[in-house]
């Protein structure tokens, strides 16, 4: 068996990295794709390879000499890879598809070694190497029936949306076997050519073959083996972190993404935290039925949108003020505050950070479950002459949680001392206690420094959005945020959600009790594993312990590395061995608690 690889391009959505190489000369953590892919197939020990050639051709030759490859290396050379695609670098090299059986390979690909293996050891003479379709995907698909045999290939053009369950995309890995190449692959490659030109794709070819009445060609299908296409200068950084050789380090820079992790493949995401039952699907088709005008109109200005927001939690617009994301108006309003803030840790961090360290002072709650009541703060905050107190109720990262009545009580506190408070209740609709918000009029009319914080990223599920809200009875200040963020803080999508959320409350309702219910049930699945305790929460997550030596930083690799599962490590905000772990749906928190079962 031979190897194919088409080398020929220019890249030039790498723009500068391209700009004097060609794109295979691309470096992931310091290797070119290059020489990684020849490493690979060195191991196969195959007859020879046939790399074809155009762009910096010279130079790939003379840098692909230096790496000592032992396998037999051939080259062809494309010298107008400026005016034709990939359909006739190959056709360049179709003698040597007629005298072996070939492994084909496109030159932009990083894959580890299992994805080789998987298409290798297949006794199937001919396959298509395809994945199940992911939105980070792009370029042609195939449709297939139970037998693997390849229905359709769909070029990029013709993708249907409507239909992405049903695809899969070609990995750019193909096994052709000679007779395969011989009595069907070349004709068709040098009619094609012949008759369409040069600046195509090969596999426009394919897609004429998959059209004949006897299945010649199959479909290998991956289960999890890990590849990545590089096009552009995000996919290289995605790369990057994905194929890190150091395990630590691939851990630290997907989490120094802080979100986006749609585009790293079937990777469960229990870092970040949102509503799995909610938004509902049909709310969802609303959504998507409007696309077209939401994404070709502006946004409505902050007076608008401070209505719906109004509306939506039934508060007067002048009471609210609505934001990109919590993250938004937090940056304003921390900026506000002067003087000493009193903090409780571990806590959200993004409140802290916003703030001077020495004008801070924090309550680090002395108990294994790092609880506290609203007497515990008005003790330890009555004499330290502060000016405001942030409190995210329930908290983050441990979920504790101070009922509603004893807020009322705290914020009595407050205001007999002249203290502002700042009450984020971004989950409080997840605890057991109905009817706990304190965004409702009458509380703020009655309480002028109170602020009420709410993402509604999370408790609603619609982290892409980026919206947040900020009330208070403090008509001036309210006023005056509005002043400072932009007229056009949020898109009209956020909008359009904002307009029709109303028709939903009965649906959020119900994924509030479904919700209440998998915990409830998640909670008892890991009391069953030996070697964590759980920390009791009203929130969507879960701070645990791990007992028995076990690192959190070693588990966190291990989950994400072995399971493909992404946890949150708590070892640099607490004196301990803690993570804290989203709730998800059933079926991603039993994926959760198997893994954990195997790595504890």
């Amino acid at each position: 068996m031979q190897a194919i690889i088409l080398a020929a391009g220019m890249g030039r959505r790498l723009k500068e990295l391209t700009q004097n190489n060609t794109k295979c000369m691309v470096k992931v953590n310091g290797v070119t794709l290059i020489e990684r892919l020849l490493g690979q197939l060195e191991k196969q020990e195959l007859s020879r390879i046939v790399i074809v050639v155009g762009y910096e051709g010279k130079k790939l030759m003379d840098y692909i000499a230096t790496l000592g490859i032992k396998t037999p290396i051939v080259y062809v050379e494309n010298n107008i890879y400026n005016k034709t695609n990939n359909i006739y670098s190959l056709a360049l090299a179709k003698d040597y598809l007629c005298e072996e059986d070939t492994l084909l390979f496109e030159s932009d690909l990083i894959f580890e070694d299992a994805v080789i293996d998987a298409i290798v050891s297949d006794p199937r003479p001919s396959l298509a190497l395809v994945d199940k379709y992911e939105s980070w995907m792009d370029g042609t698909c195939v449709t297939l029936n139970e037998q693997d045999e390849i229905k359709a290939f769909v070029p990029g053009k013709h993708f249907d949306f409507s239909r992405k369950d049903e695809y899969y995309k070609t990995v750019n890995i193909y096994k052709f076997d000679k007779s395969f190449s011989q009595t069907h692959y070349v004709p068709f490659l040098e009619a094609y050519c012949t008759a369409l030109g040069r600046n195509e794709y090969y596999e426009q070819v394919l897609r004429i073959i998959t059209m004949l009445d006897e299945p010649v060609i199959q479909a290998k299908r991956l289960n999890g083996e890990k590849w990545y296409e590089i096009d552009d200068i995000q996919d290289l950084d995605i790369a990057t972190s994905m194929f890190s050789p150091n395990a630590e380090e691939r851990v630290k820079l997907l989490q120094n993404r802080f979100g986006g992790y749609w585009r790293y493949p079937q990777l469960v995401d229990f870092c970040y935290l949102v509503n799995p039952y909610f938004p509902p699907k049909r709310m969802a088709d609303e959504i998507k039925a409007s696309f077209d005008v939401l994404l070709t109109q502006y946004p409505s200005g902050m007076r608008v949108n401070s209505l719906l927001a109004g509306r939506n939690f039934d508060i007067h617009a002048e009471n609210v003020v609505l934001g990109n994301g919590a993250a938004e108006l937090i940056k304003a309003l921390m900026e506000r505050f002067e003087g000493k803030t009193g903090f409780i840790r571990p806590t959200f961090e993004e409140y802290p950070n916003r703030y001077d360290k020495s004008n801070s002072v924090c309550f680090y709650p002395e108990n294994e479950n790092f609880s506290y009541t609203a007497d515990d703060l008005m003790d330890f905050f009555g004499g330290k002459d502060i000016r405001n107190l942030v409190l995210v109720n329930p908290d983050n990262p441990t979920g504790n949680y101070i009922p509603k009545k004893d807020l009322e009580r705290l914020i009595a506190w407050c205001e007999e001392r002249d203290i502002t408070l700042l009450v984020d209740e971004s989950f409080v609709d997840f605890s057991d206690e109905l009817g706990a918000t304190l965004v409702t009029q009458d509380i703020l009319d009655a309480h002028q420094k109170l602020y009420v914080m709410k993402s509604i990223s999370k408790s609603f599920g619609v982290p892409g959005l980026r919206l947040g809200i900020l009330a208070s009875g403090n008509l001036e200040v309210i006023a005056s945020l509005k002043k400072d963020v932009a007229i056009w803080n949020i898109n009209s999508f956020a909008e359009f959600y904002m307009q029709i959320y109303e028709k939903y409350v009965k649906d959020y309702d119900k994924a509030l009790k479904l919700f209440r219910a998998e915990r409830t049930r998640f909670q008892n699945a890991l009391a069953k594993l030996e070697g964590i305790r759980i920390i009791p929460s009203q929130a969507n997550y879960f701070m645990i312990e791990l007992k028995n030596g076990q690192s959190a930083e070693d588990l966190t690799r291990r989950l994400l590395l072995n399971h493909n599962l992404f946890v949150k490590d708590l070892s640099s905000k607490t004196n301990g061995e803690f993570l804290r772990i989203a709730i998800r749906n059933k079926q991603d928190n039993n994926k959760l608690v198997a893994a954990l079962k195997a790595e504890l």
